[in-house]
């Protein structure tokens, strides 16, 4: 389905089995984000997390590039920095709705992503790139920074010295860079391809397990190594009472596919 915003759609919205793929589809613009492309990833989010059979999220842009930020013409209608704060607090909270998603994210980086697009990207759990997207956080060329949790984001993904060189001089990061850094997981020539097939993988394993996983290293970040083992040990304990444990085991010794359902 498509997500409308007045005669224009700015987000896609399709079901491809148990896979979301939601397309920024401001081609002309080079996808810029605008409030209304966020009150619209909202509505799909909204959509995504009531529908259980909906067990992965690829994002990705129409175009040549995923997006290449906020949209500046919006940006220049603020009135001052009380207005700017509520648009990027539109901006972070969205991208953190989509952070903390218990479904799993793919960002098919297909061309550039920069600014908000960028961190749309560095919101996702994993990253696919074509190879020869460029990314980057341009914003100190205006006299700005990323307010929508990038500054927060690289530096948790990326090498501090690396993280502040982007971030100080706006400079552009190219898809093997990228890679050799750590910050997508793999180049692709069909990058949505890639990230569909990778999403269907994510969508057949135990949701249960997909979700914890993704809880314990975002929060194990954030604890004492101590802290993280007893919070892993619990976790793993919760899913051993759990069914697709139970189904998983059983698929395993009768040497068949798992089923695994979420529960």
């Amino acid at each position: 389905m498509s997500v409308d915003s007045g005669a224009t759609a700015v987000l896609r919205f399709e079901s491809r089995g148990a896979v979301a793929l939601l397309t920024l589809d401001r081609a002309e613009r080079l996808n810029a984000i605008g409030s209304d492309t966020i009150e619209l990833l909202n509505g799909a989010l909204d959509e995504i997390e009531g529908d259980d059979s909906l067990r992965a999220i690829v994002v990705t842009g129409a175009g040549r590039a995923f997006s290449a930020g906020a949209d500046i013409s919006e940006l220049d209608t603020l009135r001052d920095g009380a207005d700017f704060a509520r648009f990027v607090r539109g901006l972070t909270d969205a991208f953190g709705r989509l952070a903390a998603c218990a479904t799993p994210s793919i960002a098919a980086i297909n061309g550039i992503a920069f600014g908000g697009g960028f961190e749309l990207a560095l919101a996702c759990d994993l990253r696919l790139a074509a190879p020869g997207a460029r990314l980057g956080v341009p914003e100190v060329k205006l006299g700005l920074l990323p307010g929508a949790a990038g500054t927060q984001r690289l530096a948790r993904t990326l090498p501090a010295a690396v993280a502040k060189h982007l971030l100080m001089t706006g400079a552009t990061l190219m898809a093997p860079d990228a890679l050799a850094f750590g910050l997508v997981n793999s180049l692709h020539d069909d990058v949505l391809a890639a990230a569909l097939e990778l999403a269907t993988t994510l969508a057949a394993g135990p949701p249960l397990a997909i979700a914890a996983a993704k809880r314990l290293v975002d929060a194990g970040v954030e604890l004492s190594l101590d802290d993280g083992i007893n919070l892993e040990r619990a976790t793993v304990s919760d899913l051993f009472d759990t069914h697709d444990r139970v189904e998983g085991i059983a698929a395993f010794m009768a040497k068949r596919p798992p089923t695994f359902t979420g529960r």
